[in-house]
């Protein structure tokens, strides 16, 4: 964890990156079309979770766990960026419920609703990637997507080729 991640909320970054790459996403779209835009703006919000979620890991003693994963979760909802309702956990499991996204919110209020799931959700099956591929995550549904709440479903296995169920992009 850099510092600038831990003394930035993301909430925050992620608006900063949204502004940014709101001018990206017009010029490709002007340049090659809407489609080749998307497909450009989601191959690289998810490289970035990769790289930063390798980063988290790397710097976690005892090297990457599910514990570890639970306790960076705060960096996400700091500053109330998602309101989480617990589902349960286990040792090799941890679900949740969110039912406030403030990334969401922000996105559609900076016009950016239309590709709010590739700066954000998009990101999410991207970092358990890129933080230990024993950690998979199962999503049917998010906020960004209409629905009521994101059902998180994660699960720390042994086998690293295990595919997760669903992850909405």
């Amino acid at each position: 964890m850099s510092a600038e991640t831990t003394t930035l909320p993301i909430i925050e970054r992620r608006r900063i990156e949204a502004e940014l790459l709101r001018e990206v996403y017009t010029t490709l779209t002007d340049m090659f079309g809407k489609e080749a835009a998307r497909e450009a703006i989601r191959a690289s919000v998810k490289r970035s979770a990769i790289t930063q979620a390798g980063e988290f890991a790397r710097k976690m003693p005892g090297g990457a766990s599910l514990q570890g994963f639970k306790d960076i979760r705060k960096y996400w909802t700091a500053e109330d960026a998602l309101t989480i309702e617990p589902v349960g956990q286990s040792e090799t499991t941890f679900d949740f419920n969110v039912t406030r996204c403030r990334y969401a919110e922000m996105y559609r209020d900076m016009g950016l609703a239309e590709i709010g799931p590739l700066l954000s959700c998009n990101r999410d099956g991207a970092f358990c990637e890129g933080f230990d591929p024993r950690l998979k995550m199962t999503r049917t549904q998010t906020i960004m997507g209409g629905a009521s709440h994101c059902d998180f479903r994660y699960q720390w296995t042994e086998d690293a080729s295990a595919e997760p169920e669903a992850h909405e992009r």
